[in-house]
């Protein structure tokens, strides 16, 4: 279940312990939960010999948790896991600022994944094409006879297409069965269907079948998110709705560049994944598949561009919204077998495919609004450094008693740099 207020005052200045135990009541995490969360090493040799092959070891991400989130009502609580200073900070601060007009607001589309079979050796392709589809009906039968406990929770396989491509090897017919996957990611449904069918497909279409495989490509399977920011809430403290007006207007014209150019939407996307495969990771979903994705998605039927959307309404306010692929489970996978996905999940109190995925969405607009507004503004590398000097004080030698008096000597020099930071460790251990 979602929590009663993701707003945690304060939540940044408590301990890491003080942290853990205020999220554990929160979100009701039973013992097991929290001390997956609190182990060190969380992922037994035993565990992680299970999910993978050739294990040697395991290796640790921190995991955040980015609050203030309200989507289509209910308040969130967002685990994320990556290594980068300055996400966390950044999408929790966005998410407060769409509160006073309800939040984000979810519009995602039915669980519907493409199992690919792809057909060679047909003397006529386009016949092949007709004969497949005037067999539809048998073959959704004959796929969903390999699931059904998935038909009835209501998926399964729901229809298909046909097209003919040309390719330097000739033309193939390649056939997409459109299957319901409900709460799984569904590659491996998806998979042995397209398997099963593959015989009925070579006899009808008088060719041979060699790919029958998941696309990642999910366009049917859709994330939705929208949100709306007032003036007021795009200024900084103290400021006023005009000035909040003149960020807003540098953060649509910060997104329009990214929408015209490739080089800039790569990284306006990758700043957009920051949160969405963090949250992936922390929620043992296929990051992956989901990063695939969304990048195949930006440049789906156009020039690559942004998976973001933002423009001023009719009373300035600023409105964003996103849609992407998002292929995400939480039946089967990690998240059923590795103990902190599975407090992640918790805390966050997702029920559904569905409801992880508008949440996951609901990041990536804040996120990508974090990075508009810094570079519309101060620029990125203010607070981005700022979080990132405690690792280079550590970097550059300072014991865990020394990093915090660095970094403050560091901060009240100005610009965050290496040298500053070697300067600021030898002030420290000269007294």
């Amino acid at each position: 279940m979602p929590v009663d207020n993701s707003r945690l005052k304060g939540f940044y200045k408590l301990s890491v312990k003080e942290r853990r135990d205020m999220v554990a009541e929160l979100a009701g995490l039973d013992q097991d939960a929290v001390d997956a969360l609190a182990a060190t090493g969380e992922l037994s040799e035993a565990a992680a010999d299970r999910i993978i092959e050739n294990v040697v070891g395991t290796l640790a991400l921190p995991v955040g948790i980015a609050t203030n989130f309200i989507v289509d009502g209910d308040h969130y609580l967002v685990p994320f896991a990556l290594e980068e200073p300055s996400v966390v900070a950044a999408a929790s601060n966005m998410a407060k600022r769409c509160h006073a007009k309800g939040g984000f607001v979810s519009d995602n589309t039915d669980p519907i994944m493409i199992g690919q079979i792809q057909i060679v050796g047909c003397s006529d392709p386009f016949k092949a094409k007709e004969a497949i589809l005037n067999s539809s009906d048998e073959l959704v039968a004959a796929c969903n006879e390999v699931d059904p406990i998935l038909v009835r929770f209501g998926g399964g396989c729901k229809s298909l297409e046909v097209r003919v491509i040309d390719t330097d090897s000739g033309p193939m017919v390649i056939v997409h069965i459109l299957v319901d996957c409900r709460d799984a990611m569904g590659a491996n449904a998806v998979n042995t269907m397209a398997e099963t069918i593959a015989p009925k497909i070579e006899a009808i279409s008088g060719g041979t079948v060699i790919l029958r495989i998941i696309s990642n490509l999910a366009v049917h399977r859709l994330a939705k998110v929208s949100a709306t920011f007032t003036p007021e809430e795009m200024a900084n403290t103290g400021e006023s709705a005009e000035e909040g007006a003149k960020v807003i207007d540098g953060i649509i014209q910060a997104y329009h560049f990214a929408a015209a150019d490739p080089f800039r939407a790569t990284t306006h996307n990758k700043g957009i994944m920051n949160a969405i495969s963090a949250i992936a990771v922390a929620c043992g979903q296929d990051w992956r598949a989901i990063e695939s994705g969304a990048h195949s998605y930006a440049s789906h039927g156009r020039i690559y561009g942004s998976l973001t959307h933002w423009e001023k309404d009719s009373e300035g306010n600023l409105v964003g919204s996103i849609e992407l692929p998002m292929a995400v489970g939480l039946v089967g996978g990690a998240v059923r077998v590795h103990p902190t996905a599975k407090a992640n999940v918790a805390i966050m109190g997702a029920r559904t495919a569905d409801e992880l995925a508008k949440v996951i969405a609901a990041a990536g607009i804040a996120q990508n609004l974090g990075a508009l507004r810094a570079l519309a503004t101060v620029g990125i590398q203010a607070g981005h450094m700022k979080l990132h000097a405690r690792n280079m004080a550590v970097t550059a030698g300072a014991a865990d008693d020394e990093v915090d008096r660095v970094v403050k000597i560091a901060n009240a020099a100005g610009r965050i740099t290496a040298a500053a930071i070697e300067s600021a460790l030898e002030q420290v251990r000269n007294g």
